[in-house]
């Protein structure tokens, strides 16, 4: 017992000043007051598990501590429990067999290694090599069974009316589109037609119009390695998952109005319908802040034709579908002008008088605004003169350097990474486009060598190999090759140049073997894995008759034909880099000839 210097008892409590006779709640004050404890903390302390002083009444400073001693070794206690259970559930999960002696191992080599892990420490992930393969099976099963519903849905698609079926009306497309709630007024649109240049000038449009910050969504055909192609957001064609759920989401409302227009004795939607309805959908959905959409066939029956479209642009008119657009230019030139729509800004290649004198017509009955590309014959002062013009081309590695003239500005070499004076007036028309996308104001230098840098036209004037050099043109009708002809003189300059040709039946094949003959030593005919496509033995036929007997050459097969070309160009008595192979007469074709060189 404590004593004080005169030896006299001291009162239990009294060196914590706690009075004689205190109750509970006083010896608890005057304990934890001096310690220095907030009296209004207690309650909390006594919530979370301290001493229980109020039951304490009457007990000794001894006994006091005695119970907090109990309660600390119990509390420890309770913590080795915890933490045995704890080893118990680590080793279970982490050691074979849940073995705590192995794992109690482990812990002794890591407490043995004295080096300090925090002095060559660098953020890394654990080793999951096990989790990643795992992960990348499932992606792999996950990827085959995507591409395998594509492959269904391509057939399905296909299954239907080929896209050169013109089916003259909008109402199925049209009433598809009612049932979607009209996703194609959700977005602005460039609407393109013409005979040759629509798909170049459509990728050079939709490119300026991204560099500007733009979402896009740009809607072409045909394709060349994939149907995806044809739908393309923000300049890369849709994902299979993309593409697949456009059709999912779209076909329950084409099933509708197939049953519709067959009880009503009309067909079903085309194939070619189809991805309009499905391209139109996706780039709402997207969403797309504006769409360049190139018309499949003529303009005014196209599927396409359902938008109405804030600018329409129209390429060089000349013969080509004549069977349903006509056989005259202004039979041709009435179809495409189809596509103005009232109020719009119509941009206007240099026309012959025929097809001009159909699209003024047409632009004047819907007040549309006209910029047309100036006559070369015009005289450039004259009020009546057009506002489009290609002021100065020079060639350049990869390209050309422009000068163009618009009715905002005039840009100075801009360069475009696409051969032939032809693509020059195709960017033009592309940059006309952008500027009545933009209100008509001049775009930012920025934008123009932005835009225009990242142009790709796959297919068109393509270089697949060197030493001899072979490209691949989709050019397909006499327009086309007449232009086609004139940049490979002006861009490759061959001193020989041997022609790959394969046509579709209606197509004007003597006209196009006219325009290559002049050009080229000798051609070589091949087939095209295609149902509309000629025969290639009425196709040697003729070519003989064009080119002479000694000066063609049939083949059975695209490979062999490319053999026997390169053989021929390699006859002559010239380097290698002189001499040229030149595939050419089909979109299908130029699709063939990329995939035999590995082209994707």
């Amino acid at each position: 017992m404590p004593v004080d210097d005169d030896s006299k008892q001291v009162r239990p409590g009294a060196a914590f000043g706690i009075p004689e006779g205190a109750m509970g709640e006083e010896v608890v004050d005057a304990v934890f007051g001096q310690a220095g404890i907030d009296p209004e903390l207690l309650p909390y302390l006594e919530a979370a598990g301290a001493p229980d002083l109020a039951e304490g009444e009457g007990l000794t400073v001894s006994e006091l501590q005695e119970a907090g001693a109990q309660r600390q070794a119990d509390a420890e206690s309770q913590d080795r429990e915890d933490l045995e259970a704890l080893r118990e559930l680590v080793a279970a999960n982490m050691i074979p067999g849940g073995d705590t002696d192995r794992l109690e191992e482990l812990l002794a080599e890591v407490d043995a290694d004295d080096s300090d892990d925090w002095d060559s420490w660098e953020p890394q992930l654990a080793d999951d090599s096990e989790g990643e393969h795992l992960r990348d099976l499932q992606a792999a099963a996950r990827g085959v069974e995507v591409t395998a519903r594509m492959r269904e849905v391509e057939a399905e698609i296909l299954a239907r009316a080929p896209e050169h079926q013109v089916q003259p009306s909008l109402e199925r497309v049209e009433a598809v589109l009612d049932l979607l709630g009209n996703p194609e007024r959700t977005y602005r649109t460039v609407h393109i037609t013409g005979t040759n240049g629509k798909t170049s000038t459509a990728r050079m449009t939709e490119r300026l119009l991204a560099a500007g910050g733009m979402r896009t969504g740009r809607f072409t055909s045909p394709h060349l390695a994939t149907i995806r192609e044809r739908i393309s957001l923000d300049g890369e064609p849709i994902s299979e998952e993309g593409f697949i759920a456009a059709w999912e989401d779209v076909a329950p409302y084409v099933a509708m109005v197939d049953e519709r227009s067959q009880t009503a004795g009309g067909p079903r939607l085309s194939f070619f319908e189809v991805l309009a309805v499905m391209a139109l959908a996706a780039f709402a959905d997207y969403p797309v802040d504006v769409a360049v959409i190139e018309v499949g066939l003529g303009g005014r029956w196209d599927a396409t034709n359902v938008i109405g479209s804030d600018v329409a642009v129209i390429t060089p008119i000349g013969r080509d579908h004549e069977r349903w657009l006509g056989s005259s230019i202004t039979e041709i030139a009435h179809e495409k002008a189809g596509i103005i729509k009232d109020g719009c800004t119509v941009i206007v290649a240099h026309q012959v008088p025929d097809a001009a004198a159909e699209i003024e017509q047409a632009a004047a009955s819907h007040r549309a605004i006209v910029r047309r590309e100036r006559d070369p014959q015009e005289d450039p002062t004259s009020p009546e003169a057009g506002v489009l013009q290609v002021l100065d081309r020079q060639l350049a590695v990869g390209g050309q350097l422009v000068t163009f003239a618009t009715a905002a500005a005039v840009y100075e070499d801009a360069f475009v990474p696409l051969h032939g004076e032809y693509q020059a007036h195709n960017a033009l028309l592309a940059l006309a486009a952008a500027e009545a996308v933009h209100g008509g104001r001049r775009l930012p230098a920025r934008i123009v060598e932005d835009g225009f840098a990242s142009v790709t036209s796959p297919g068109r004037l393509e270089v697949l190999r060197s030493s001899p050099t072979v490209l691949v043109d989709a050019g397909h009708n006499p327009h086309g090759i007449e232009a086609l002809t004139g940049a490979i003189e002006e861009a490759f300059g061959f001193q020989h140049l041997v022609a790959v040709l394969g046509v579709m039946a209606d197509k004007d094949a003597e006209g196009i073997l006219a325009g290559l003959e002049p050009v080229t030593d000798a051609v070589v005919c091949v087939p095209i894995d295609s149902p509309r496509a000629m025969d290639v033995e009425d196709l040697g036929e003729i070519a003989r008759e064009v080119y002479g007997a000694d000066r063609v050459v049939v083949s059975q097969q695209l490979g062999e034909g490319v053999e026997r070309a390169v053989a021929l160009s390699e006859g002559y008595d010239a380097p290698l880099t002189a001499s040229g192979i030149l595939i050419v007469g089909s979109v299908v074709l130029a699709a063939e000839a990329r995939a035999l060189f590995g082209r994707p």
